[in-house]
């Protein structure tokens, strides 16, 4: 058996990020380190206060030789439309959640709405990622 401990978001500037995912989303560190003998790598992740076992990687484009040019601007260019990955967020109230987040300067693509599954909302972090904010309702079994 096996878990989950990361998922990965490209991000155009990791401090950016670590920004806006600390102080605007709420999330925590989970590590930043900068590995030298990897060029001077930097493995930085966040993740949900009373999560820990879960983390969001948010990682810089690499450059050759790792990306090549090319890929790294599809990369860029899919970022951009905010279809470079997706987060999923839970929250048991997704109409008090989207009210605070705008209340810390979080910018919603799209604002609390009935849904089949639940409540659902959205936002996007400084680099295009798309972020989902759900309140699921539990569904009927099949």
């Amino acid at each position: 058996m096996f878990t989950i401990a990361n998922a990965q978001l490209w991000v155009h500037d990791q401090d950016e990020a670590l920004a806006f995912y600390t102080e605007n989303v709420g999330m925590e560190v989970r590590a930043d380190a900068t590995i030298a003998e990897l060029g001077d790598f930097r493995w930085l992740t966040v993740g949900p206060a009373g999560q820990p076992d879960m983390a969001i990687v948010l990682m810089a484009i690499p450059g050759p030789p790792i990306m090549d040019p090319e890929t790294a601007e599809q990369v860029r260019g899919l970022m951009a439309k905010g279809f470079a990955g997706t987060v999923f967020l839970a929250t048991e109230d997704c109409q008090a959640a989207y009210e605070e987040l705008k209340g810390r300067g979080v910018e919603f693509t799209e604002q609390p709405e009935e849904r089949p599954y639940g409540i659902d909302s959205a936002f996007r972090d400084p680099s295009g990622n798309s972020i989902r904010l759900t309140q699921v309702r539990e569904l009927a079994e099949i």
